[in-house]
């Protein structure tokens, strides 16, 4: 509630802080040593990450390349309890989430989870990212099926096993139960506020990470 009731006022005074966090957000990961092969077919597939305010996985997800629609909404609590006001209050279960749509015949699995471990989020932060705090901003992937469950904790015990972050990753693996759309105002919120100062100072340096880390990964609008 406080970063849309004091956004900017959040802005100025964290502004160092938060910058730092933004400029340290993206890790160079390998690949997974677990994931699918390419799929010889155009499908869709379907997966729900959460990791800190959905604006910033939002606008990753729309430049990831296979990635046909991302859409922000609320996963991990009752339908009665998926709106933002009461999301804020930490007390529902839900986290801000993202519901990410992909062809498998352009990316992976595994790939996915590499743009959303290097670049969109710090999985290593409990019930936080940045200046959000509370359980609705916990990192949790929901997964849908045996595959996506099988090699989302392969690559967690992969990069806790190499030591690629500071601290261990936190990120939660659960079986996604239902998905709600956020309210229609939050929906490309990043897009339609670029020059916000937490937009500014949290979500566009994930997008110059993305391009730069993940070239091959980063697709323009």
């Amino acid at each position: 509630m406080l970063r849309r009731l004091m956004i900017g006022f959040l802005a100025m005074c964290l502004s160092t802080t938060i910058a730092c966090h933004a400029s340290s957000a993206a890790v160079k990961l390998p690949n997974p040593a677990s994931d699918e092969p390419l799929s010889k077919t155009k499908s869709s597939q379907t997966i729900v990450l959460a990791g800190g305010c959905f604006w910033g996985i939002q606008a990753v997800f729309e430049h990831v390349k296979g990635v046909s629609s991302a859409t922000a909404g609320y996963s991990g609590g009752a339908a009665n309890t998926a709106q933002y006001e009461t999301v804020s209050t930490g007390r529902t279960g839900h986290a801000e989430s993202v519901k990410v749509v992909y062809d498998p015949s352009q990316v992976s699995f595994g790939q996915i989870l590499k743009v959303f471990f290097s670049v969109a989020h710090d999985p290593t932060e409990l019930n936080r990212q940045g200046p959000d705090e509370g359980t609705q901003y916990r990192s949790v992937i929901f997964f849908s099926g045996e595959d996506q469950h099988r090699i989302a904790r392969a690559y967690i015990d992969q990069l806790n096993g190499a030591k690629i972050f500071a601290g261990s990753i936190v990120t939660q693996v659960v079986a996604l139960q239902a998905f709600y759309p956020a309210e229609g105002y939050h929906q490309d919120y990043a897009e339609h506020h670029p020059n916000e100062p937490y937009i500014a100072i949290n979500d566009l340096p994930k997008l110059d990470h993305l391009k730069q880390t993940l070239p091959e990964l980063y697709v323009g609008k």
